[in-house]
């Protein structure tokens, strides 16, 4: 007898083997006809993304080829230790990769006071909301370097993630990634952002930046894999480079 199934649910089998039951009028195998159309549309809008990921992140390396070169050379030449940081971060469905950034702090650096400021700012809903002072990253921070500063308030440490885009590991915006550790800290409401790619511009960054409250970034990132179609990342991208050039709310 034909049972009914929950929202999106699949059919399974009742009756005997190789049969499957059939739901109510206008649904099919695998769900409704409008469940199949809200996936299918999904499926083209994630293959949208990706080929505009893969073409845009193509293109920015081959323009921004030269300025990485002389960047990389920068770094070597003002403070010991590689051009490139690389390090373990959490990205989809909680899966780590290597994240790729310019290097712009002094080696050997201990990370307590980084630990403890992130863990203060997820206890508290309105740490971090005072002016700019930093969601992920501290003021004044001493493991800076002179130009780390000036990388990171261009957002130009960001540049080698372009490769991360193109490797399939991040897209170009979605949630920032984040350290395990840190995603350790989250609320369960917060787990969400872990649904898609990390990006390297996402919607906190264009809605205030680091003068948001870590709870409001979050929030942000959530809202972001609820309501996220390719408008949404072509309107997102497009404020990213006015809000860069201001280098309002960056430290």
């Amino acid at each position: 007898m034909a049972r009914t199934l929950p929202h999106g649910q699949d059919p399974v089998e009742t009756g005997p083997p190789g049969t499957v039951e059939s739901g109510p009028p206008g649904t099919v195998e695998g769900g409704s006809w409008a469940d199949r159309g809200r996936r299918s549309l999904e499926r083209l809008d994630q293959a949208a993304k990706r080929a505009l990921d893969l073409v845009l992140a193509g293109l920015g390396l081959l323009l921004f080829g030269p300025p990485l070169i002389a960047i990389a050379v920068a770094i070597r030449l003002t403070s010991p230790g590689p051009a490139l940081f690389q390090q373990v971060r959490v990205g989809y469905r909680q899966s780590a990769f290597v994240m790729l950034k310019f290097r712009t702090m002094y080696q050997d650096n201990d990370d307590a006071g980084h630990r403890a400021y992130v863990a203060a700012m997820l206890a508290s809903a309105n740490a971090g909301a005072d002016g700019g002072k930093g969601i992920y990253k501290l003021t004044d921070d001493p493991r800076v370097t002179p130009l780390g500063r000036l990388l990171r308030k261009t957002s130009l440490d960001e540049l080698p993630q372009l490769v991360n885009v193109v490797r399939g590991e991040m897209s170009l915006v979605g949630p920032r990634p984040v350290l395990p550790w840190e995603a350790a800290l989250f609320e369960t409401r917060h787990r969400l952002r872990f649904a898609v790619k990390p990006g390297i511009t996402g919607l906190w960054q264009v809605s205030g930046r680091n003068a948001l409250t870590m709870q409001q970034a979050l929030d942000l990132d959530v809202e972001y894999v609820r309501d996220r179609t390719l408008a949404l990342d072509l309107m997102t991208l497009a404020r990213t480079i006015p809000t860069v050039l201001s280098t309002r709310g960056a430290c």
